[in-house]
Order: C-alpha cells, then sequence, then structure tokens
C-alpha cells in the first residue's frame, strides 16, 4: 500500500495533523510527517514533493496556516494528489488560510477541507488510495456504516425524549 505523506508548516499546527496521523492508524495506512515551510525551508518542502512519488507516498497532505502557501508549494512540485487543510490562527480565524490553500491557479489543483480539518483530510486521503486498494474501500464502507447507525440511534434516543 502507498503511503500518506503529511507535511506541516509549524508544529504548532501538531494538533490538527494529529487528528489526520489517528485517522490514518485507524485504517492501517502508512504515514510519515515532516515539518516544512513553504517560506523558511522552500528547498526541503520542494525536494520532498519531489520524490513523493518515488519513495512510495500515493496522496500529500499540507497542514499550514496564516499565508498558508504550503500545499500549494507542495503540489507545485508533485503530480500525487495534494489535501490541503488550512488551520486556524489568531490571524482571521483561520480564513486567510482557507483563501490561501483554495484559491490555486488552473493547472495545480489542491483539494481543500474545512478549517482544522484534519480527520477529513486523512479520509480523503484514503479514498483516493482505496480506489487500488479493496480491503480499504471495504473498510470505508464500514466505517460509513458505523456513522450512519451512531446518527440513527442517537435518533431513535431524541424521539424517546421528546
Amino acid at each position: 500500500m502507498k503511503k500518506v505523506g503529511i507535511v506541516m508548516g509549524s508544529d504548532s499546527d501538531l494538533p490538527i495533523v494529529q487528528k489526520a496521523a489517528d485517522t490514518l492508524r485507524a485504517f492501517g495506512v502508512p504515514f510519515e510527517t515532516h515539518v516544512y515551510s513553504a517560506h523558511r525551508t522552500p528547498a526541503e518542502a520542494a525536494e520532498f514533493a519531489r520524490g513523493a512519488e518515488s519513495n512510495g507516498f500515493g496522496v500529500l497532505i499540507a497542514a499550514a496556516g496564516m499565508a498558508a502557501h504550503l500545499a500549494g508549494a507542495i503540489a507545485a512540485q508533485t503530480t500525487l494528489p495534494v489535501i490541503g487543510i488550512p488551520c486556524q490562527s489568531n490571524t482571521l480565524d483561520g480564513i486567510d488560510a482557507l483563501l490561501s490553500t483554495v484559491q490555486m491557479p488552473s493547472g495545480i489543483p489542491v483539494a481543500t477541507v474545512a478549517i482544522n480539518g484534519g480527520a477529513n483530510a486523512a479520509l480523503l486521503a484514503v479514498e483516493i488510495l482505496a480506489l487500488g486498494e479493496p480491503a480499504l474501500a471495504e473498510q470505508l464502507k464500514a466505517k460509513r456504516a458505523r456513522d450512519a447507525a451512531a446518527v440513527l440511534e442517537k435518533d431513535a434516543k431524541i424521539a424517546e425524549r421528546i
């Protein structure tokens, strides 16, 4: 199975990245995490992205706040799918990061999840990998069924209370 690469622009993004790591771990998807900045370590970020496919990665996740150029900088160096996680900061509550991540120029796409959406970024990565991994696809279907059952259980409890 291909690995998922998770890159965060700063170690302050770790709480969001931890949600992605936990989700990938729950599905048994191998991953690596790194701290590379689009602005402070651009050569290292580019080198990681350029070598990702040959190093066994199938999807890359990039988490960054504020200017949030990391996902785009990574995507510019690879044809692997890149998922951006805009991270909330004290500046504009993460809206700046969301807009920086989602507004990519034509030809360099970045899939973007919600602000602080680490778990969804990992689930999207799992969905992409599941295209070539039938067992992973079955795990996703089972998770969706469990999630639906949990909602229906809550529905029944609310109906009893009201």
